[in-house]
């Protein structure tokens, strides 16, 4: 019996780190995939196309669709502004981005849409401009709910700007 006393402690004390190491192990990755699930939650990217053509509930207008302006982002630098507008589209009123004015080939227009007030949305676009001509997004129903929001984005030779607070 002295011999398994002998033995056994040892394949303990052996077993105990092992425990310790993988006990360790584990908590560290519950603890990094708990901070990954407090980490804001991503936009949800769909491409142009499932924005175009009546796609989950998205319409088409003209590139030229000016309306009611209700946010905008004027870059006085370089002589664009970026807007969300809304106005009626056959029979119902909707939210769009517009970029307009000195637009340069490849800068590009998108609308962010949230249904949980702008914890988590879904990026219509980029819409971009092939020639420097004025691009809009497609374009969403709006509603009274506060927690359905828009916000308009685009991409220009000085980086990415938003409307800001969500509209």
């Amino acid at each position: 019996m002295s011999t398994d006393k002998r033995t056994f402690p040892a394949t303990a004390g052996r077993l105990s780190r092992i425990g310790r190491s993988v006990t360790a192990s584990t908590a560290a990755a519950m603890v990094v995939g708990g901070l990954a699930l407090l980490a804001p939650a991503p936009s949800a990217h769909a491409a142009a196309s499932d924005c175009e053509g009546g796609r989950n509930g998205f319409v088409d207008i003209s590139d030229n669709a000016y309306n009611i302006q209700a946010k905008a982002v004027t870059l006085w630098n370089e002589g664009i502004d970026i807007s969300l507008q809304y106005g009626n589209v056959n029979g119902v009123q909707r939210g769009w981005a517009l970029i307009a004015g000195d637009v340069q080939p490849g800068n590009s227009v998108w609308l962010d849409w949230s249904r949980d007030g702008g914890r988590t949305w879904i990026q219509c676009g980029p819409f971009v401009s092939k020639y420097g001509e004025n691009k809009t997004s497609a374009a969403q129903r709006t509603s009274s709910d506060p927690n359905w929001v828009f916000r308009a984005c685009g991409s220009t030779r000085s980086g990415i700007h938003c409307t800001s607070p969500w509209w």
